[in-house]
């Protein structure tokens, strides 16, 4: 992911403490942990070369990738499904390599619905995307609908009526990216006012510069988590202990579900860095997320 990207030589420079909760989550959690919550980690791909023989068998091929990923880890942030429409045929395949786990596929709406001129008339192809996803079954967790860099805060009334036109009975999350989103009270408290009343969740992209992004707010008692991270410079282990700290506050104040993606600058270090945060995040939170089986054993840090 691109968005918010900073040179190396600039990452000092960030104050990258993720900002205290809006006050509104107390009226979104309950204030009591529940006894089996969900916390999903992944990455927006489910191989690279560069993994084989880290988490990946030797000689392990293209076409095993997916296999092998749902086998360390527990979901998927789908950037696929936004860049191409998929037939319901190549979705079932996909579904059947990784059935028998307990596995999410987040798809990415496609952008020939969110990142053109309107989002107005997309009736018929957004029924089209949705209808492939939905052969994911009981492994498709939240669909996430991501708004260009310039859709700002005069199309409201074009992005509400959109949402509106949702199926309710599909988990959906929204990314906005827009600066006038965050930076206009008024926009931000109706934005998040109507996510709530219509149960739409609210992307939080923790990111370098655009801190506004990790906005600490939840429309609904679950999260989605974009984290950009630069390829383990020691600022990526100090943000992922502030978000398993945060996340930990949320598990105790009865969060239902967590969904935390890793996009790296180089994707060879994924199992590396995912591996830190699943063995903290279990460590600090009570958790038993399965945990990355790299084919040469490696020093673990809990």
């Amino acid at each position: 992911m691109e968005f918010g990207r900073i040179s190396e030589r600039k990452l000092n420079t960030i104050d990258y403490k993720l900002p205290e909760d809006s006050p509104l989550n107390k009226v979104i959690l309950t204030g009591t942990r529940l006894s089996s919550p969900k916390v999903y980690i992944g990455c927006s791909k489910w191989g690279r070369s560069e993994w084989i023989g880290k988490i990946f068998p030797r000689r392990t091929e293209e076409r095993g990738f997916l296999e092998n990923y749902a086998k360390n880890y527990n979901g998927i942030e789908l950037d696929a499904t936004h860049y191409k429409m998929y037939s319901t045929k190549s979705i079932s395949k996909w579904a059947d390599k990784t059935h028998g786990n307990d596995f999410k596929y987040c798809p990415k709406m496609y952008q020939e619905v969110t990142h053109g001129s309107s989002l107005t008339g997309k009736r018929h192809i957004t029924d089209e995307f949705l209808a492939g996803v939905a052969v994911l079954g009981e492994q498709l967790g939240p669909i996430f609908i991501q708004l260009g860099d310039s859709f700002n805060t005069s199309r409201k009334n074009e992005l509400f009526h959109f949402l509106k036109s949702l199926p309710t009975h599909l988990q959906f999350f929204l990314e906005v990216r827009h600066e006038d989103w965050f930076k206009d009270a008024a926009f931000h408290a109706e934005l998040f006012a109507f996510l709530t009343e219509h149960k739409i969740g609210a992307i939080i992209t923790d990111t370098y510069t655009r801190r506004d992004c990790a906005h600490m707010q939840l429309s609904i008692p679950k999260a989605f988590i974009r984290f950009v991270a630069h390829s383990l410079h020691p600022s990526d282990y100090r943000r992922i202990d502030d978000w398993v700290s945060r996340i930990k506050v949320w598990l105790d104040e009865g969060i239902e579900e967590v969904y935390f993606f890793m996009h790296l600058e180089e994707e060879a270090f994924f199992p590396e860095l995912s591996t830190y945060m699943i063995e903290k995040i279990n460590n600090d939170c009570g958790l038993d997320i399965k945990v990355p089986e790299f084919v040469k054993k490696r020093f673990s840090f809990f």
